[in-house]
C-alpha cells in the first residue's frame, strides 16, 4: 500500500494557539501549494486515557501548555522528500523561518511512517465489495 505521512507532536503556550494556528494555515498551503496531499492540525483535549501511555509521559507538559498534533500526507516517502524540498526553497516558507518560534522545537516529537492500512468513507474498494 503507497502513502507516507509526517507527524508532529509539540507543545504550545496556549497563548500561542491564535498566533499558531495562523502561521500552520500559511505552512499549510504552501505545502500543498508544492504537492502535500492533506495536511491538518488538532489541539489536544483528552490526555488521560486509563490504561494507555499518554502522549505527556514524553513531553512533559508546562502549566498554560497545550498539546498540538499534526499530519502531512504523501503520496511515498520519495514524494514527501520532493515537496518539502521545493516547500523550504518557497520565499514564504522561508519568511515564516524567521519568524520567532512559538513554541521550543527541542521538545517536538516528529517521526515519517509509511501506511500500512487506510480507510474512510470514501473507500472505492470497499464500496465496489457492496460493504457500507
Amino acid at each position: 500500500m503507497k502513502g507516507y505521512v509526517d507527524l508532529y507532536v509539540l507543545p504550545l503556550p496556549k497563548k500561542n494557539l491564535s498566533a499558531y494556528r495562523k502561521i500552520a494555515q500559511q505552512f499549510g498551503e504552501i505545502i500543498e501549494d508544492h504537492g502535500a496531499l492533506e495536511y491538518r492540525e488538532w489541539v489536544a483535549d483528552d490526555l488521560k486515557a486509563k490504561g494507555m501511555t499518554p502522549f505527556t509521559s514524553k513531553i512533559k507538559l508546562k502549566p498554560g501548555e497545550v498539546l498540538i498534533s499534526s499530519v502531512v500526507e504523501f503520496h511515498s516517502k520519495s514524494h514527501r522528500n520532493q515537496v518539502n524540498k521545493k516547500a523550504m526553497n518557497d520565499p514564504r516558507m522561508k519568511a515564516l523561518m524567521e519568524e520567532k518560534p512559538l513554541f521550543d522545537m527541542k521538545r517536538m516529537l516528529y517521526g515519517g511512517f509509511s501506511t500500512i492500512v487506510k480507510m474512510g468513507a470514501n473507500d472505492e474498494e470497499r464500496k465496489s465489495k457492496g460493504k457500507k
